[in-house]
């Protein structure tokens, strides 16, 4: 069974840590801001490992691959969870680096929120095919997750479209209706649950936000024309079809 090492153990890295642990895996973690059992302070504590999952914040990650070369054998697989994967993807590792990205989270951060099962019928992005795949895809499977394999510029693309941007809307939509008390008087459940990525990790969202504007704008363009369909076009019509897509996506 492959030795195990994680660093970071925010909502991401800390899910992964518990899972693995729970799943009998021999797993080491870095962090800053936690301690105790299996859990170190220096990278160099992770030399031993066969699979490291890096889980830091995107502004941070770059930096940690770069020192990462200083540390492991050339037969350490490396992969990364950031929710962007062209800026990871530039640069050829002297380790096996196999970009990744869980499609899993919760509006919440940190350790404390992180728990076992947060993958469990996920869809895991992989945006690198080598031989040394298999051996991640088979700790994703054991994740609970499901891989899904696609170019890091496709990746970056869905990703505006389907988190990013949303997450952008949900924030738009507070600040409009907080320019007048009263929308927030009578607002409930509906409003809630709209702007639920609103309060998504405020690091992670700039990072988002500010690596990825361009996909995001393109992504908000495309909003903007769905909004016009469904203004102009056959509205029944069209929300009997998006109800039935989605029920079919989601099965619910």
């Amino acid at each position: 069974m492959q030795k195990i090492g994680i660093i970071g153990l925010g909502l991401i890295g800390g899910s992964i840590f518990k899972d693995l642990t729970k799943l009998g895996y021999d797993v080491k973690a870095v962090s800053k801001s936690q301690t105790g059992e299996n859990i170190y302070k220096n990278l160099s504590d992770l030399n031993d490992r066969d699979l490291i999952f890096v889980c830091s914040p995107m502004n941070k990650t770059l930096s940690i691959l770069d020192e990462l070369e200083t540390i492991l054998p050339p037969q350490t697989i490396v992969t990364d969870v950031c929710s962007l994967k062209e800026f990871v993807s530039k640069k050829e590792r002297p380790y096996v680096f196999i970009p990744s990205h869980p499609m899993a989270g919760t509006e919440h951060k940190g350790y404390e929120n992180s728990f076992s099962g947060l993958f469990k019928g996920a869809k895991w992005v992989i945006t690198k095919q080598c031989q040394q795949t298999e051996v991640l895809t088979d700790i994703i499977q054991k994740l609970g997750a499901t891989p899904v394999f696609m170019s890091a510029k496709e990746h970056d693309q869905a990703a505006a479209m389907i988190s990013h941007m949303p997450m952008v809307v949900a924030q738009a939509l507070f600040l409009a209706a907080s320019k007048n008390p009263q929308n927030l008087d009578i607002a409930a459940s509906g409003f809630r649950d709209m702007t639920r990525l609103a309060m998504s990790n405020e690091e992670m969202a700039t990072d988002m936000v500010t690596m990825n504007a361009e996909n995001i704008q393109q992504a908000i363009l495309k909003l903007y024309q769905a909004l016009g369909e469904l203004t102009t076009g056959d509205y029944p019509e069209i929300i009997s079809r998006i109800k039935e897509e989605r029920t079919t996506m989601f099965n619910n």
